[in-house]
């Protein structure tokens, strides 16, 4: 049973577990927003060659397809709460360790480089676990409110709040927003062990299981669960896509559109607002559709919202379209965790979400790659148009399971019935 019970409208109540973890999440999230704003401005000031400062960007997204299954498999192994304030204690002393190297003067690209690598290898173990930690939190039926809630809460603190603050600490030095970073991770880990939890309870291992069997069986079982692996396979296709849009946007309405560093940030903003947009009113759209259904609906109005950008030149409309697809893509990715968490056999969430995570993840550096040699060859408004094809694919992938039943609630995720999902 979740020690969080659900408040009087069915979501989560904020009192107890879940919102001290809510609130963790959200100060890591506004921590981690002031330390990748400020790492590539910090890059750019240390070395003018394009490789090492993208390197920088690479060495964050390394470790997941490193690492990635390896910390699901850890996180099925311990207490997730441990585990995750154990994490931010030891990001805290990386980065405010980081944030003394820069104020006496003795940041250097490869400290970067380091810096970047060890904090993601240690967000493998901390994301599994918190995915595998929520539904211990709060009741069942409350689970997609609980992670509506805990995104959308992310998305303001990073997306709102983290990277307009950063010009205001680098007034107080190049280390400030690093130093900033420490005290949120510290803060956060305060939080979670404060939580008062039972430990997990697991059967006991088979004499002989290793990490790497224990790895096996969590991708045996994302394959054998239809749902999931549609999923998976589904998501894996937007984000080749989604690497492309995202490394090429800034061409697209600077240079295609015409519209500067204005209209980017008119572009960034809309996408971000449209993400709040989703969070809100995901719940209601599940209540009538089913979450499956609902993911479905989800691609399909991205893709029609990427076919917009790619086709007419205005920036209204791209702007309007950016903030469409923010908000389906919240839905999206609300769902695709609800129903992990709620598909996944007991004892196995962190492996399934670790396994899901780097293959969904794998694809975007391709895609990027693909998005630049597009743009340079046919145009900048061509890759999103590009994104749009795979987000086509990515519908085709998830359609085989449209009938699956699956459990939901309703707009407040509060009592739960069951709907033919798509």
């Amino acid at each position: 049973m979740a020690s969080g019970g659900t408040a009087g409208t069915g979501g989560p109540a904020w009192r107890g577990g879940f919102g001290r973890l809510w609130s963790a999440a959200v100060l890591s999230g506004f921590g981690d927003a002031l330390r990748t704003a400020a790492l590539p401005l910090l890059a750019v000031s240390l070395t003018d060659d394009p490789l090492l400062i993208s390197s920088v960007a690479a060495c964050g997204q390394l470790p997941w397809i490193v690492f990635g299954l390896l910390g699901g498999a850890v996180a099925d192994r311990v207490d997730q709460r441990r585990a995750m304030w154990a994490v931010d204690t030891v990001r805290a002393l990386l980065v405010g360790g980081f944030a003394v190297a820069v104020a006496l003067g003795h940041a250097s690209i490869g400290l970067l480089l380091a810096l970047a690598f060890a904090l993601t290898t240690l967000q493998t173990l901390f994301d599994n676990a918190a995915t595998a930690l929520l539904p211990a939190l709060v009741e069942p039926q409350a689970l997609g409110s609980a992670n509506a809630r805990l995104m959308t809460g992310q998305r303001v603190a990073g997306g709102l709040l983290g990277g307009p603050a950063v010009p205001l600490l680098l007034t107080a030095g190049a280390a400030a927003p690093f130093a900033a970073n420490a005290a949120t991770y510290l803060a956060a880990a305060a939080l979670v062990a404060s939580l008062r939890i039972p430990g997990p309870e697991r059967p006991p291992r088979p004499a002989g299981s290793t990490l790497r069997r224990e790895t096996a069986e969590g991708l045996r079982a994302l394959g054998r669960d239809r749902v999931l692996r549609g999923l998976c396979a589904a998501t894996a296709l937007c984000n080749v896509g989604m690497g492309a849009l995202i490394a090429t946007l800034v061409i697209l309405v600077t240079g295609w559109l015409g519209a500067g560093t204005k209209g980017y940030a008119a572009a960034l903003t809309a996408y971000t607002a449209g993400s709040l947009a989703g969070g809100v009113a995901g719940g209601r759209i599940v209540a009538r559709l089913g979450r499956v259904r609902t993911v479905l609906l989800a691609g399909t109005v991205q893709t029609a919202a990427l076919v917009v950008m790619g086709v007419v030149r205005s920036l209204p409309v791209a702007v309007a379209a950016l903030a469409v697809f923010g908000l389906m893509g919240m839905v999206w990715n609300v769902n695709t965790t609800t129903l992990m968490q709620q598909r996944s056999p007991a004892g196995m969430l962190g492996r399934i979400s670790a396994a899901f995570r780097t293959f969904s993840v794998a694809g975007a550096p391709l895609g990027a790659v693909l998005g630049g040699a597009v743009a340079a060859a046919w145009g900048p408004n061509l890759p999103a148009l590009l994104t749009a094809g795979f987000f086509v694919l990515s519908v085709a992938a998830l359609t085989p399971v449209r009938a699956v039943d699956v459990k939901v609630g309703t707009p407040d995720d509060g009592v739960t019935t069951t709907h033919a999902a798509r």
